[in-house]
């Protein structure tokens, strides 16, 4: 096995850093497979299976670092949490989809299944991080081992995989880490799961173990607010502002959340994430 496959594979303990995107060992899949509404995230409209403009023949996106103040924000926001290396490199051998048009269409289809079970394991590998999650810690483990073996079966059983079901199985286990980790923080814990808080003023919230699960938070002011221990799994953070804002220790963050908001040096971010070059 070549380092490109070793490196589109998580490791055996499932470590973060190898569940982040590798472009340079993708095919541009995402700026090729997904579709594109004209918004103020993205300056065009182009459909599922049309290659961007932008993509060029090395694979690479001549606007790479001017693809926020060239109305392409929605490119920054977006993590395939390695997806995109592993569908290049394991599931389809290498084999590029300009190489092989015939097979260009079901390796674009393959692609968000993939992300799918790539973020779950991005989940699960940092819930078996977490020293609170000790009591379902052996539950954890099984989960990811049967969801990265998911992930390397071959392109027809992806195709033919109930995602929902998988997600649905995980999920449960993921409420349940987030519990045990929110159950450390006395005194009342906001349950904010779902809620609308698009352009909320929570300047100085303290929201340590608060539940912000699938929370709208676009637009809000965070300003130096606590969020340590707060579930973020699905919260909407566009162009939230995070300055200074604590984020150690809040869970269930992925790198796309934080590069759709906005931040600072101050801001305190959990480890395994980068600060967006952004801010």
């Amino acid at each position: 096995m070549s380092e490109n496959h070793r490196a589109a594979r998580p490791a055996p303990n499932g470590g973060l850093a190898l569940l982040r995107s590798d472009c340079g060992n993708c095919f541009g899949l995402c700026c090729v497979a997904l579709a594109f509404t004209r918004s103020s995230d993205f300056a065009i409209d182009k459909d599922a299976g049309q290659s961007c403009p932008n993509l060029r023949q090395d694979f690479r996106c001549g606007i790479h670092t001017e693809l926020r103040t060239s109305g392409f924000a929605g490119c920054t926001g977006y993590d395939c949490f390695g997806a995109g290396q592993r569908v290049s490199q394991v599931t389809f051998g290498g084999r590029d989809w300009r190489q092989e048009p015939d097979g260009a269409q079901r390796m674009f289809r393959v692609l968000p299944v993939m992300r799918q079970l790539h973020e779950l394991l991005w989940y699960l590998t940092q819930a078996l991080d977490l020293p609170a999650a000790r009591p379902v810690r052996a539950e954890l483990a099984l989960a990811l081992a049967e969801t990265e073996g998911l992930a390397g079966q071959d392109p027809q059983a992806l195709l033919e995989l109930d995602v929902a079901a998988v997600r649905g199985r995980v999920n449960v286990l993921l409420l349940r880490t987030s519990e045990l980790v929110r159950a450390g923080y006395p005194g009342r814990r906001k349950d904010r799961r779902g809620a609308d808080l698009i352009g909320a003023r929570l300047k100085g919230a303290d929201l340590r173990g608060a539940n912000l699960r699938g929370a709208y938070l676009i637009g809000a002011d965070l300003r130096g607010a606590d969020l340590r221990a707060a579930d973020l799994i699905g919260a909407d953070l566009r162009d939230t502002d995070l300055r200074g804002a604590d984020l150690t220790g809040s869970i269930f963050l992925t790198q796309s959340q934080l590069n759709a908001a906005r931040g600072d040096a101050a801001t305190g971010l959990p480890d395994g994430l980068d600060r967006p070059s952004h801010w």
